[in-house]
């Protein structure tokens, strides 16, 4: 955890005598506040119902639904916190560029256009980038021809990241990797693939002889040579490199 200025520590003081809280739970639900840009916050935290969601001037949400006088503690902790950031130097200065700093990302990506936090993760979104921060991990995509207008997290323990662009819900961990490990150790997916329903799913895993076709249809190779010509003018473009470019064409080739 990133260290507490003195006027941090006092706060998370004030505040623990104030709500009757740990110094652990203020500290939790400050790092969650932090995360959210001061404006939201999801957290796990025992003293406070376990899991939920505040939003600022908006709903809060508490494992107990109907404890309203919890949701009351939450909103009112929350918004002394939002305030506190805004208003005192809370944690120790981190410099930009390092992960745990609120310019996190690599410098040279300039100022995002958007930028967010959901649990574990936070996103900025760059012309032709997307970085993302996970446990202190920094990976920097490109988003090749995508227009992201917004960007989610499933709820479950992988980690999955999917955005919005003009060709629908995208995986993020399908996109090209500029610099990092990755989001996931899941195999890449075409960029271009919608998310399956899980009716479809079920009907992959049947190991039925009719499933197993080892054989490309005709709409896939069509597909995939769609990609190809797209990524080709990209290039040409310029908005992705020779390298970038044949190790996509590489990937999508390996498919059919």
């Amino acid at each position: 955890m990133q260290n507490l200025t003195q006027d941090g520590q006092q706060l998370v003081n004030n505040l623990s005598s104030k709500y009757n809280l740990s110094n652990d739970a203020i500290i939790h639900m400050l790092i969650s506040v932090n995360n959210g840009s001061g404006s939201m916050a999801q957290f796990n935290c025992p003293e406070l119902g376990g899991s939920g969601q505040w939003m600022r001037g908006g709903m809060t949400m508490v494992g107990d639904m109907f404890n309203h006088g919890l949701k009351m503690t939450v909103d009112n902790l929350c918004n002394d916190l939002a305030n506190g950031l805004a208003n005192l130097q809370i944690f120790t200065p981190i410099p930009k560029g390092t992960p745990g700093s609120n310019q996190w990302w690599p410098g040279d990506l300039g100022h995002p256009f958007s930028s967010g936090a959901q649990n574990n993760i936070r996103y900025a979104v760059f012309p032709n980038r997307l970085a993302v921060e996970l446990n202190g991990q920094v990976t920097v995509y490109n988003t090749l021809d995508n227009n992201i207008s917004g960007v989610s997290q499933q709820q479950g323990g992988d980690s999955s990241l999917t955005f919005s662009s003009q060709y629908g819900t995208i995986a993020v961990n399908s996109l090209p990797i500029i610099s990092g490990t990755g989001i996931a150790p899941a195999p890449q997916r075409n960029f271009a693939e919608s998310t399956q329903s899980p009716k479809q799913n079920s009907v992959q895993n049947n190991p039925t002889p009719e499933v197993k076709n080892n054989f490309p249809n005709t709409s896939s190779v069509d597909e995939t040579i769609q990609l190809i010509e797209k990524l080709a003018k990209l290039k040409d473009a310029g908005a992705i490199t020779e390298d970038e470019y044949n190790m996509k064409k590489t990937e999508l080739l390996s498919r059919i």
